[in-house]
């Protein structure tokens, strides 16, 4: 693994594997954060009917297919990373 890092990476693996890291102040609080969010990233709390197109629920389970993910997954994700402001228009 270290064969594929850069130098500056290297530096810092050797640092840590030395001891001679510290975690920043804060980190706790930060990491629990974290946990905290990856946790409920994928709990489902609330469920929701909605009407698409025959064309939109056609295009919508080829995509998933294609992605190997079933579709409702699909239609979460893009509704969850465009609610995020991850996912915008082609202009």
């Amino acid at each position: 693994m270290t064969d594929r890092l850069n130098p500056e990476e290297r530096e810092i693996l050797k640092n840590f594997e030395r001891g001679e890291l510290r975690r920043a102040a804060g980190a706790q609080s930060e990491m629990e954060a974290a946990r905290i969010a990856a946790r409920s990233t994928f709990k489902k709390t609330r469920r929701v009917n909605l009407r698409v197109t025959e064309r939109d629920f056609t295009l919508a389970h080829a995509r998933a297919r294609e992605e190997g993910i079933p579709y409702q997954t699909l239609l979460s994700s893009v509704i969850h990373k465009y609610l995020s402001g991850r996912l915008t228009e082609k202009r």
